[in-house]
């Protein structure tokens, strides 16, 4: 688990000022991987008190432009955010309960798949999201 000090370099490496609001949701993503907004939003207020949402909102944006945090959203979620950033992987998302898990890249380097027909595009990057139920809900369903 990075510290505290392993935050503020981050943030300094980034060019970004250190400050209480980013440290915290630095810290609350790195806790909390997957995490949407609000869950966010609830753990920087339990880790520094009031804080209002488009704080947190701002500082999200900032700490993704910056490439310390990434973004997520499969299709019919809210955004998720994380701190495994830079190493290409994919997520696993159950169809029942909306949990969500990392899962390495299938094989090769990144971006992991070839395009069969890359259009004349630069690839750096491919997003793959697996679907099914995890397995808590797999063993509700009886599957």
């Amino acid at each position: 688990m990075p510290t505290p000090l392993d935050f503020e370099r981050m943030l300094r490496e980034s060019s970004l000022r250190v400050t209480s609001p980013r440290m915290a949701v630095l810290s609350a993503v790195h806790e909390h991987p997957h995490a949407d907004t609000e869950s966010i939003i609830g753990a920087v207020r339990g880790s520094i008190g009031a804080v209002s949402h488009q704080a947190v909102y701002d500082v999200l944006k900032a700490l993704t432009s910056a490439g310390l945090v990434r973004r997520i959203q499969p299709q019919g979620s809210v955004a998720r955010y994380e701190t495994r950033v830079g190493d290409n992987h994919h997520h696993v998302v159950c169809r029942s309960c909306e949990a969500i898990a990392d899962v390495d890249c299938a094989i090769g380097h990144a971006p992991c798949l070839t395009a069969s027909n890359d259009r004349g595009f630069t690839i750096d990057e491919a997003e793959v999201v697996y679907w099914g139920l995890c397995p808590d809900c797999s063993n509700a369903d009886g599957s």
